[in-house]
This record gives C-alpha cells, structure tokens and sequence, in this order.
C-alpha cells in the first residue's frame, strides 16, 4: 500500500493529536499556572491584565521548568507563527500572542488545530516541495514538507510535556 506524503504527514498529525485531546481533556482550570518547582517559566498579567510569557532571548542556566500555561502559549506563538508563514501573511511578532488564559486556553488551542487542518487539506503533493523560510532561515533549502514535520515533532515534544506536568500536578495532589 502505497501512502503520499499529505496523508502520511496528516496521519502523523492526527495520532500526535489525538494524544494531547487525552490530556486536554483532563486539564483543569487551576493546572495551567501550577509551578512544579521554584525555578519556573510562566505567564503573568500585565497591568492591563494581559498575560505576557516569561522569555529570554538567549538559553538559560539552569533552564526553567515551564508551567503548562507557559507551554500552551508556547504552542500558540509557534503555530500561529508558522500559519502566518504557511498561508502568506506577514508573521506575527512574539510579543504579538498572547495566552487567552486558563479558561480559554484549550479552545484556543483547538482552533488552532481548526486552522492547521484546513491549511492540510489544502495542500497538494507539489505543494510540500516549495520552499518554507520558517522556521529556519531561509537558505536552509528546507521545504513545506519540512515545516509540517516539525510542526508534528514541536506539537509531540510540547504534549508530553503537558501530559507529564499534568500527570505530576495530579499526583502532588494526593
């Protein structure tokens, strides 16, 4: 049986998904700005209230322990980043996404998907040819093909860490 790569990236896609939605499922409210341990990345308000993420443009030492809401705003930037990228628009700056909070963070997340899904089904074999500037630079001579691979890879490594921040959180609980 033979599979093109559109099938075999989405079918990629779908099993990684269907792995977080196990996750997703179970979160709650109150698991989002969890702090496992002292040293720690998350999202704080604002005096506007907006939640901004923790950064630092270069690799700290120790690295910190991200909260999930950290990772879910994590995810939103390098999705809607790479939508942007994938669908013509000018991308968005980092400091431009922002987390809609614990109690829309999964919604948010799942239209994300939404928007992912319908950029898949568009796609054509000749399309996971062209070249893709993101999210390397662009005379890496990486392809679109590339691109939603890594997608699948960053979405896998970022569930898992959900998951397994989720699964701690639980067990501290008892």
């Amino acid at each position: 049986m033979s599979v093109n790569r559109c099938e075999l990236l989405r079918w990629q896609f779908d099993l990684t998904w269907s792995l977080f939605e196990i996750h997703l499922e179970a979160l709650q409210p109150e698991d989002h700005l969890w702090e496992p341990v002292p040293l720690v990345w998350t999202v704080r308000p604002d005096a506007r209230g907006q939640w901004i993420p923790d950064w630092a443009d270069t690799e700290t030492d120790p690295i910190p322990v991200p909260t999930i809401a950290w990772i879910t705003w994590h995810i939103g930037w390098w999705w809607s980043v790479t939508l942007d990228h994938l669908e013509g628009r000018k991308p968005r700056e980092r400091t431009e996404i922002r987390w809609p909070g614990e109690r829309n963070a999964v919604a948010w997340l799942r239209g994300l998907r939404a928007q992912w899904l319908r950029l898949l089904e568009g796609l054509t074999e000749p399309d996971l040819d062209r070249p893709a500037p993101f999210p390397w630079p662009e005379d890496a001579g990486l392809t679109v093909a590339h691109t939603l691979a890594w997608v699948d890879a960053e979405l896998m490594k970022n569930v898992s860490e959900i998951g397994q921040l989720r699964l701690l959180r639980a067990a501290s609980d008892r």
